[in-house]
């Protein structure tokens, strides 16, 4: 019978020919193989599952869901070819989805965090580099991390302005035009880090002291550690990160940021929504209009424009 660690790279390597990154459900099921592997277990069973899904103490339900939802997955893939192999039914540990809501940060934080990002030092420098420049292309264009995370060489064209973003969430493709500022940091970070790395191991656009591309997981880590240290999330003081500002959040600020000076220069949102949606790759404008409820000042801005609307109209 072939070792259960094959079939997961069988089937991580057949998710993302189809399109799907896989990044942080890769690294939860090795970690749930390791469960198995000490509990002895050859199949995955419906108990296994979910005692390993709730072994982290201190989390939301919806985490325990996540990762269960994981096992489930894989579980239906393996099923298919050993029966042995049980399939956790959906809804086992039901959660109600419930979106965090954003922390939207101010200018003078994201400088903040930057300053502190090239602050943290690795055996190549890029440690630094690497998590500054992602920090400021995310608030400058409202990526996703794992889009940015994912940029290639071939997908970032400096000479237009132009990212390439492929096959991202919903497997949808879009092109984003970048700012002339924006264009010249990436320029020097490129610059940079083909002097620290001349034989890089990636084609990966932004990557680590190894020369390879970055783990959203360690990116994330990297966050939290600067991002406590600038006094935006507080430490639990252990090794997790605690509760706090995203990288996440720099796209919802983003997005909050143009509603705002939409708003703000009297245009009809309404009309520009459609454009911010595309932009940022939403499946809907339903998506992008979420942030004017999650904000309170956006909501007010929605409701005055509204107001003076109905009383224009009946003028």
């Amino acid at each position: 019978m072939k070792p259960l660690q094959d079939h997961l790279r069988e089937y991580i390597a057949a998710r993302r020919a189809l399109g799907t990154q896989l990044q942080e459900p890769a690294h939860t099921l090795y970690g749930f193989l390791e469960f198995l592997r000490r509990k002895r277990a050859r199949f995955i069973t419906i108990s296994l599952a979910l005692e390993w899904s709730q072994q982290s103490q201190n989390v939301q339900r919806a985490t325990w869901a996540r990762k269960l939802s994981m096992v489930r997955q894989f579980a239906r893939w393996l099923n298919v070819l050993e029966p042995r192999h049980q399939v956790p039914p959906p809804r086992l540990l039901p959660v109600r989805h419930r979106r965090s809501k954003p922390h939207i940060y101010t200018d003078a934080q994201i400088i903040q965090l930057m300053e502190a990002a090239a602050a943290l030092r690795s055996p190549r420098g890029m440690k630094a580099i690497s998590l500054k420049t992602l920090i400021g292309l995310l608030a400058a264009t409202g990526l996703r991390p794992g889009e940015a995370a994912a940029l290639e060489d071939r997908d970032v064209d400096l000479r237009v302005g132009l990212l390439v973003i492929r096959e991202s969430k919903f497997g949808k493709s879009r092109q984003v035009p970048v700012h002339g500022s924006t264009v010249v940091a990436l320029e020097n970070y490129a610059r940079v880090r083909d002097r620290l790395l001349p034989h890089r191991r990636s084609s990966s656009f932004l990557v680590s002291d190894h020369g390879t591309a970055l783990d959203l997981g360690t990116v994330r880590r990297w966050f939290c550690k600067i991002s406590t240290a600038c006094g935006l999330r507080r430490s639990p003081g252990d090794k997790r990160c605690g509760r706090g500002p995203r990288l996440q959040d720099l796209r919802h600020t983003f997005a909050t940021k143009r509603l705002v000076e939409w708003y703000r220069a009297g245009l009809n949102v309404s009309l520009q929504m459609p454009k911010l949606a595309t932009y940022l790759g939403h499946s809907s404008v339903g998506c992008t209009y979420w942030y004017i409820e999650a904000v309170p000042e956006l909501l007010q801005f929605a409701t005055e424009f509204e107001r003076t609307t109905r009383q224009g109209g009946r003028r």
